[in-house]
């Protein structure tokens, strides 16, 4: 058992997953198929693999207190924990954290690719429950790990979820992990949300979302949402986010209202 935990830790590049048999492959196939032939031995068992981290994304940490990160990773690792088939709680982390398997399997994927990855993470959050348990320790974390990734696959499923996901609440996460994003598609995606989004908490969520935007990109759009959007709630949402942003454009439109 050491020599094939010695063999797989050296295969990963990281000696950091500890008290676990750890076998290594290579994902030959779409993300799914590969989990669902690991997991179809039965019993408990964690899969992971590691992906490239896009650009301005947040730093995570190991809470490690003797570990201080001065620049953020460029990687995350994605651990799933399955009993049988079932899928029963994701977490993320950087690939220098130490992680402890509590003696349970993993099969560790290679050469996973970001679209696969996306799409996989995409299809977890859109099958998983409304239940507390399964939204904590499935839904949120495979929202954030999406949010992570780099690439477009990632962004056209956020873009998704923020137009179409039945619950209010994953509609707004997803809104602010766009916004962090960035880009056209983004930008758009808020836009829309609102315009057209049923839930006046979401539409508020996607100003607040514009507000993270580069400013260029956000201050007139906040000012075009200040200025005519129809609901009340929205527009003062707009106008205190511009308050916030110490933007000329924005101390310009304060001006002109004050005088009209």
């Amino acid at each position: 058992m050491t020599a094939l935990v010695l063999a797989a830790a050296l295969a990963i590049g990281q000696g950091r997953i500890t008290n676990a048999q750890i076998e290594t492959r290579t994902a030959a196939q779409p993300l799914d198929r590969e989990i669902a032939a690991a997991t179809s031995r039965g019993g408990a068992r964690w899969v992971g693999y590691r992906i490239k981290v896009a650009a301005g994304r947040r730093n995570m940490d190991c809470f490690e207190r003797t570990r201080v990160a001065l620049e953020p990773a460029g990687e995350i690792s994605i651990l799933a924990r399955y009993d049988g088939a079932t899928l029963t709680r994701l977490r993320t982390t950087t690939p220098d954290c130490e992680i402890d398997a509590g003696g349970l399997p993993v099969t560790w994927f290679e050469n996973v690719k970001a679209d696969d990855s996306a799409a996989w993470l995409t299809s977890i959050i859109k099958s998983t429950g409304a239940s507390n348990d399964r939204r904590n320790q499935v839904l949120q974390p495979a929202l954030v790990a999406l949010a992570m990734h780099e690439g477009n696959g990632a962004t056209r499923s956020l873009v998704d979820l923020a137009r179409d996901y039945p619950v209010a609440r994953v509609r707004s996460d997803a809104l602010f992990w766009l916004a962090q994003r960035a880009g056209q598609q983004a930008t758009a995606a808020i836009a829309e949300a609102i315009d057209r989004d049923p839930d006046t908490e979401v539409k508020k969520r996607a100003v607040f979302a514009l507000s993270q935007l580069p400013k260029d990109d956000g201050v007139p759009k906040l000012i075009e949402v200040a200025r005519s959007n129809r609901n009340a709630a929205v527009r003062q949402q707009a106008m205190f986010w511009l308050g916030q942003s110490n933007d000329p454009r924005a101390l310009k439109f304060f001006e002109d209202v004050l005088l009209k």
